[in-house]
């Protein structure tokens, strides 16, 4: 199964507004991860550190009508719920829609990261900006559905 080696963030993510960062976050351990509660904990600990949202655990993620964290903290929240299992493919709808250059960046970096560390992340983006172009190893141009170029940016 693809949930065995794989995650897909989506674009529009399925947070519960009346959780905190760090309920999402031990919510998504408590149903995938095996193991004691205490390195689940430490799991959720790590990657909230790793993500920048350690500061703001204790905030609540909020919904459309009440926002209580912002737009970037919001990806990177979804985006943490769905690395909790440490997948191998990462699958990522417009993770940078709707974000500032900056914000939209701070997620692109933390994605190199992950391939870095021999992750395979695809993504889709419609409009990076040239520091995050630059950050691609490998690039697929699409339009009207069809492959325009492919290769290094």
């Amino acid at each position: 199964m693809f949930g065995d080696i794989g995650a897909y963030v989506m674009q529009d993510d399925i947070l519960f507004s009346y959780f905190t960062v760090e309920e999402a976050f031990t919510f998504a351990a408590r149903l995938r991860l095996q193991g004691s509660i205490g390195s689940q904990n430490q799991k959720c600990k790590t990657l909230m550190k790793e993500l920048g949202l350690w500061d703001i655990r204790t905030t609540l993620v909020g919904g459309p009508m009440q926002k209580f964290i912002s737009g970037g903290e919001r990806k990177r929240t979804a985006i943490g719920v769905e690395m909790i299992t440490d997948p191998q493919v990462l699958l990522l709808d417009e993770p940078t829609s709707g974000l500032d250059s900056f914000k939209a960046f701070t997620i692109v970096k933390f994605l190199k990261k992950q391939a870095d560390k021999g992750k395979t992340v695809l993504a889709t983006i419609h409009q990076p900006s040239s520091e995050a172009f630059i950050m691609f190893d490998k690039l697929i141009l699409m339009c009207d559905g069809h492959i325009v170029y492919q290769g290094e940016p």
